[in-house]
Order: structure tokens, then sequence, then C-alpha cells
């Protein structure tokens, strides 16, 4: 079971001073706050990519290589990967490269993006986006699969003897998930190919996420994979906390009630008791979190998104401390103590270079 964190990189007004940080300022933030994360022992940082305001991260293999220079053991990931606004030619150079330059240390997530004028400024159309995620994926694939590709879709010109340079480390490209909130397709797709699925599952109601995930383990069987249980599943969640349960409600009303994203909308009682928000003192957080796996049965991924809705970094910074001295290790022994035998391992690069050497082995055995 890996735990970690993302940053969505929201540049917000804190709403109890009224300031807001620069760009400058928050990307410096973000880097911090990842720096942090291998401090305390956690075993994901993730961020997303945005090309809009209010938001910073608009080229995240920039940022993961600063990290990957400055941490040893961090799993550097996005928390999305716009499969469909970026060139798959790209995406299978630059995340080659950054796994070079991480050790293997990279993974990443797809996803669409929900942020409709992006599209046009990519030259792409939004009602495509489906199409888009699928052909652009496919071809991602091949790139990072096969030395040498010719290729003709719909979206993009022709490929004739093309090969993506780096080759992936260790010739075992990224592992990959895929993000999604509402699409049944991008479930589909996953388990198509045997990948990840990560439910970002912090603003619906969990009924919603149980169906995609159910979805994603019925179809990863389906299509020869593993059993349901041996899906490979990520979740997304939402903590603030301090010691007393009362102190962490008041501390981060405000916070929650000026949000872009969830404000005006929900009380936050009743989006806590409507998503994973838990804002608590740490008992609390371990106490939900537990309950996900009743939910959605075993998973591999938690990460957490903490540092949103105008939090200051000095705050960001103690949650941290809370997460990774007194409710992660609690996760971790618990989690490994109901894990039953048979449920899929957090993917690791060692492990999927240790999972196609045994697969090389085996196929060279049959011949």
């Amino acid at each position: 079971m890996q735990f970690g964190i993302f940053s969505v990189g929201d540049v917000t007004p804190d709403p109890t001073t009224g300031r807001t940080p620069t760009e400058h300022e928050r990307i410096k933030a973000i880097t911090a706050i990842a720096l942090k994360a291998e401090e305390v022992g956690l075993d994901v940082f993730a961020t997303g990519e945005h090309h809009n305001p209010p938001f910073v991260p608009s080229s995240p293999t920039t940022m993961l290589g600063w990290i990957a220079a400055r941490t040893e053991r961090l799993i550097l990931s996005t928390s999305t990967t716009l499969i469909t606004t970026n060139d798959p030619v790209k995406i299978a150079e630059d995340y080659a490269m950054l796994q070079h330059l991480a050790g293997g240390r990279v993974d990443l997530m797809m996803g669409r993006g929900n942020t409709g004028p992006v599209y046009p400024w990519f030259g792409r159309d939004i009602r495509d986006g489906i199409p888009l995620a699928i052909e652009n994926y496919a071809l991602l694939r091949r790139l990072w699969h096969e030395d040498v590709v010719d290729w003709e879709g719909r979206f993009r010109s022709p490929l004739q003897g093309f090969t993506s340079t780096p080759r992936p480390l260790d010739g075992v490209p990224p592992f990959v998930w895929h993000g999604s909130i509402r699409s049944p397709e991008i479930a589909e797709q996953a388990a198509y190919y045997g990948d990840g699925f990560f439910a970002n599952n912090i603003f619906w109601p969990k009924d919603h996420f149980r169906r995609l995930i159910d979805l994603y383990r019925r179809r990863f069987a389906h299509h020869g994979h593993g059993t349901p249980e041996q899906a490979v599943v990520g979740l997304g969640g939402q903590v603030f906390m301090r010691r007393n349960s009362q102190e962490a409600v008041r501390e981060f009303r405000p916070y929650f009630d000026a949000a872009p994203v969830y404000g005006n909308g929900p009380s936050l009682e009743e989006f806590t008791e409507q998503t994973p928000l838990t804002v608590g003192s740490p008992q609390q957080v371990i106490e939900k979190t537990l309950t996900f796996r009743e939910t959605f049965g075993d998973y591999q991924r938690q990460l957490f998104l903490m540092d949103h809705a105008g939090l200051p970094l000095k705050t960001v910074l103690e949650q941290l401390d809370l997460l990774g001295e007194e409710v992660v290790p609690v996760l971790r022994k618990e989690f490994a103590a109901l894990r039953p035998q048979g449920v899929a391992d957090a993917p690791t690069h060692r492990a999927l270079v240790a999972r196609r050497a045994g697969e090389e082995q085996r196929a060279g055995a049959q011949q």
C-alpha cells in the first residue's frame, strides 16, 4: 500500500488574511511540500497539469525533475497528465526522460481534464474527449513498447519509422493510472490494458465511485489480467487535522466556505458526510480512511489533497507532520493486517522490471 499526497496547484486567496500568493510563491511552496512528503515517510508525490488560471502546474515534468534531483525514495507521479491535449509523442519522450533522471521513480495518471476552454487552446475539441483519450493512449503505448512505429490515426499526423527517445528505463515504461470521476469508458480503457484505475473520489458521493471501480475490476478480469481483486486501484482523499477535532473544524471552515471548488454548496458537515473529506483529529482520519476499504475493496494507493483552498504553506507542512508521524504508520499496519492473499502489490519500477523478466523467462521455457 502506497500513501502520498497530490496537489492541484491552485493559487487561491487565503480567506482569513485576504492575501493571494504569487505564482512564484505557490510554485516554491509546492516543491517544498513534495520534499516534506519524503521527509515524513510518504511514498508518492503527484502534481496536476493545468494550463489556465488560477493554477500553476503547466509543466509537470519540469517540476518533478526538480523534485527528483532533491529526493531519493519518493515516487513522482502526476495527478493528471492530459492525454487529450498533449501529443503522445511528447508524453512518451518527456516521461521516459524523467524516468531515467529519477532512477525509475516515476509513474503517471492519464486524464482528460475538466476545463473546457483548454481544448481549443491546443487545437482540440472537447466533444472528442473520449476518442482522443483512447486513440492517444493507444499510440503512447506503442511508442513505449515498440522500437519503431508506423502509425496513422484520426487526430494527429501519421508516423513512419518513428522511434521515441530515450527508450524507457530498463525497457519498462512508467506505470500508468487512468483517472476518472465520471466516465465508464476510462474505467474500461484501464481494464483493457491491465493498467491502474484511479478514482479521484474527492467531490462526489462514494456510491458513484464504487460503481466505476466495480466496473473496472470486472472488466480487468474479463480481459484476462487476473481476478477482480488483483486489479490496481487508487483513491483520492482530503484531510485537515488538528489534535482537537473542534479546533480543526473551526480553523478549516473559512477555507472550505470560500474555496472556489466547493464553497457556496453543501455545508462542511454535509460534505464530510458524503465524501472522503475528513476534518478532525488524526484518529478520525485513520478511522475514516479505513472505511474506504469497506466501500471499494483492497486497493494499492491512497493520495491526500492537503495544499488547497488558500491554506498557507506553514499550515500544510504541519498537516504533513501529522500525516507522516501519526496517521500513515497506523494505516500501513491496519491495511496490511486486513489485506488478504492474492491482492496485487502497489506498482513500482523494480516490481515491473522483475515481472517482465519472469514473463520473458517463462516465454523462453515454452519455446
